[in-house]
């Protein structure tokens, strides 16, 4: 007759429902962390291309490989078709490009820079923005180029050759 009131074996109170109601998890739910990261990796990814600085140029295509990265940002000068002079973003007058370099190179510790040149400019215009460069104490000139371009290799040797 007392059978229903009767409580489980092992004490009463707290301990006895814990056994028999939702346990602690003691587990990570990693489940959110990975959906957060792979929609900003998927952001990133979208993003990173819009972000590239500079004045938009069309350079030219070669096969030379790329430099490798410093820890200071490099500096970039850039030359476009109309012949517009830009330090970074910044457009400069020719006859200001020497005493605004001199003005920079005295900042900074690396003499590096690195030339982007429209691939329409004549090349004795490069080479006078070279030698402003040059002038104006930077004396490590990295040109500017797009990969994937034309190799003077095995390749185009036996293009044309059919006998």
């Amino acid at each position: 007759m007392a059978g229903g009131i009767a409580k489980k074996a092992g004490g009463g109170g707290r301990r006895g429902r814990r056994r028999g109601g939702a346990a602690q998890m003691s587990e990570i739910n990693v489940t959110p962390f990975i959906d957060v990261m792979l929609v900003l990796l998927i952001i990133f990814m979208v993003a990173a291309p819009m972000l590239t600085v500079g004045v938009p140029i069309k350079l030219p295509e070669t096969a030379a490989n790329a430099l490798p990265t410093e820890q200071e940002e490099p500096l970039t000068i850039t030359l476009t078709a109309d012949g517009t002079l830009s330090i970074m973003t910044t457009e400069v007058a020719e006859a200001d490009l020497i005493p605004k370099l001199e003005a920079i190179a005295a900042e900074r510790t690396s003499k590096k820079v690195f030339l982007r040149a429209d691939g329409s400019i004549p090349y004795e215009k490069v080479a006078q923005v070279m030698g402003a460069l040059n002038a104006g104490g930077f004396n490590e000139i990295g040109l500017v180029t797009d990969a994937q371009g034309p190799t003077f290799g095995a390749d185009a040797a036996g293009a044309g050759t059919d006998g």
